[in-house]
């Protein structure tokens, strides 16, 4: 192979990708990578943009390689409801299924890793570790789903608001993790959105962001650029 086009057997396209490492595709090997990445393709997306319809069609998948991905569920009347966030590098898609069950657009700048559908499937039939990584993430995902139920059920207005601004943190900010005391990121959502995502009305989402922020817990600038410089601060307002 050539070093041009790969390196140690990996595409260059995959070289640097953090879904390689973390996301499904940690579970394919050099050569798998190769034939994956013959048909991928990354691009990048401006926020507010639909990615997949409700009920449409399914011909790809993606690997969020960066940005927040807002999924949504639409009722027969029209009224939506946000049903969870996406981040890097999570998967988007549901295989070997022909329609997408819920929408997903941009929340913001989105850049995603994009492969045929046929051919993410073909190799799942083939590399068993594959299926056990997209498991695995799967039900990384309807712990956090459950949990999340927890939060919409029992949590207060103030936990609520704290709960989300963790996720969003823990999430975005890579400084964020255990080692790390600090965060500062981008609110990926409006007011509106948050209200929504969190059975909220805008109103209390604004009292609560300024009360956190009168609080020290947190600092706001430009209206949606957050500074978190105690996470474990946060946390403790979030209610465990």
């Amino acid at each position: 192979m050539r070093d041009d086009v790969h390196t140690k057997g990996i595409p260059v396209l995959c070289a640097s990708c953090e879904a390689r490492h973390r996301g499904i595709c940690g579970a394919l090997t050099p050569d798998q990578l190769v034939t994956l990445s013959k048909g991928a393709s990354r691009r990048r997306i401006v926020g507010g943009r639909e990615l997949v319809g409700d009920a449409e069609n399914v011909d790809h998948y993606s690997n969020v390689l960066s940005g927040v991905v807002k999924l949504t569920k639409t009722l027969a009347d029209g009224r939506q409801q946000i049903v969870g966030l996406q981040f890097a590098p999570d998967f988007l898609g549901r295989p070997f299924k022909a329609e997408s069950e819920v929408a997903a657009e941009a929340a913001t700048e989105v850049e995603l890793c994009s492969f045929p559908r046929g051919a993410l499937e073909r190799m799942m039939a083939e590399q068993p570790g594959l299926e056990h990584r997209l498991l695995q993430q799967t039900l990384e995902e309807l712990d956090q789903a459950r949990e999340w139920m927890v939060t919409l059920g029992r949590k207060t207005a103030a936990e609520r608001i704290a709960s989300f601004l963790l996720m969003i943190a823990r999430n975005i900010d890579p400084s964020a993790g255990p080692e790390r005391r600090g965060a500062a990121f981008d609110l990926p959502l409006s007011r509106a959105e948050i209200a929504d995502f969190l059975g909220l009305t805008i109103e209390t989402v604004s009292r609560q962001l300024t009360r956190l922020r009168s609080d020290g817990v947190i600092r706001i600038e430009n209206n949606r650029h957050v500074i978190i410089d105690d996470i474990a601060r946060l946390a403790s307002r979030a209610g465990g």
